[in-house]
């Protein structure tokens, strides 16, 4: 058994927060209340001036397996995890081959049951991420999937949309979207902006995202289907989300770190470590992202954690891939900039990392209570730290040499310590 002494325990879904102590037996919370330090414990964790949270949940993530495995595996992209307090994550389908399929889907679910945290994974919406044909929902659905996405690519065919919307309300999985027009885009990554301009690059217009937010919140009010609008980056999508939300859509949407902490600003210090898609933008759209956050419009908090290798990303800008590792960095950005800053409670900033995602994908995890798997995070708001030395694979984030709040002392994920800070 493990007991956790004198940590305040906060819980989103209970809106409980005191300090309490918690025993863990097997994988299961066994009780929670005020307890003695006896040896019947194997381990003892002093959690004074620490919050102990729900396990952390990041419904956007990319474990690059299988095809990709130079940049992240299972293996790696578990322990980035970990570290960084996350005890379940979902897997985007864009790999080698796309997660399309059962056969691969089946691989995936073999390789996750080692790993020390919960790793589930969404299938594609569109066979080949072609954008034409549905995948086998049900099916899929059955051997696994828990969610469905074309991360990387838009569905441009807006019957397609549709059609998919339909099927997903009637087996009651979510539907996320990668908003973005590629016709509308001249180098993807930056923002058509002042920045790109400076650059001599033609980037991505917010327009690009706005009207594909736009189209697919109405087919969702049409359908009923439960949408996740992916990595929101315009202040115009923010207010079309709420917008919608009024109009009975049931849409979530979720922020990056990145994007309510940098702006296109970042570009000129940061270089290829702040190219993601869709890219950073303007002050006002970060800011609108904040709104979003506080009011509730935007519920999910994601990292779109996406390794690449050092060589990959030192190349000119536009020749770079898109992406960056953010789960080691994403609840000490969220404590820094979201709750020191007044703009979120903590109780808030944990609501929208752990029972919101959860609500999304229908799972069973995200909260404290007793005979509930222990799944929890140890962290000190009040401690900083300065970001290095990453457990993922890659380190292409523009957060290193950073000094962040937040500092994680353990991960425990179905019982065990699957990571505790040395």
């Amino acid at each position: 058994m493990i007991l956790i002494k004198n940590g305040r325990v906060v819980d989103p879904k209970s809106k409980r927060d005191e300090v309490l102590d918690i025993i863990i037996k097997g994988d299961k919370i066994s009780k929670i209340g005020k307890f003695e330090s006896t040896n019947e414990y194997k381990k003892v964790i002093d959690a004074s001036n620490c919050i102990v949270s729900p396990g952390l949940i990041d419904v956007h993530v990319h474990f690059r397996d299988p095809g990709f495995t130079h940049k992240e595996d299972i293996k790696t992209g578990s322990l980035s995890a970990a570290k960084g307090g996350f005890t379940t994550v979902v897997c985007m389908a864009n790999t080698n081959p796309i997660v399309d399929n059962k056969e691969t889907l089946e691989y995936i679910k073999e390789k996750a049951k080692l790993s020390p945290i919960n790793v589930l994974q969404a299938c594609a919406i569109t066979k080949g991420f072609k954008g034409e044909e549905l995948v086998d929902m049900k099916a899929l659905k059955e051997c696994g999937a828990v969610g469905f996405t074309d991360d990387g690519l838009p569905i441009m065919d807006s019957d397609v949309i549709y059609k998919a919307m339909l099927k997903a309300k009637e087996l009651d999985v979510p539907l996320s979207f990668h908003e973005e027009d590629p016709s509308l885009i001249t180098v993807a990554g930056i923002n058509e902006g002042e920045i790109s301009k400076k650059l001599g690059i033609s980037g991505a217009s917010n327009i690009a995202e706005d009207v594909m937010v736009a189209r697919d919140c109405m087919i969702a009010i049409k359908t009923g289907a439960k949408v996740n609008i992916q990595h929101i980056s315009s202040g115009v999508s923010v207010e079309t989300v709420r917008m919608a939300k009024k109009l009975g859509a049931n849409v979530y949407a979720e922020a990056t770190p990145h994007h309510f902490t940098l702006t296109e600003e970042d570009v000129l210090t940061y270089g290829t470590n702040a190219k993601m898609n869709p890219p950073l933008r303007t002050e006002f759209d970060k800011n609108k992202i904040i709104e979003g956050l506080k009011d509730d419009t935007i519920e999910i908090i994601a990292t779109d954690h996406a390794p690449h290798t050092y060589d990959e990303k030192n190349v000119e800008f536009a020749k770079a891939p898109s992406g960056i590792v953010g789960l080691e960095t994403a609840l000490a950005l969220g404590v820094t900039n979201l709750v020191k800053k007044g703009h979120l409670s903590m109780i808030k900033l944990l609501e929208k990392m752990t029972i919101n995602p959860a609500k999304l994908y229908n799972l069973d995890c995200g909260y404290i209570k007793e005979g509930a798997v222990a799944d929890l995070v140890i962290f000190n708001e009040n401690e900083s730290y300065e970001v290095n030395n990453f457990a993922s694979k890659s380190s292409n984030s523009p957060f290193i040499g950073h000094k962040l709040y937040g500092k994680i002392n353990y991960t425990i994920c179905r019982g065990n310590i699957v990571y505790e800070d040395k």
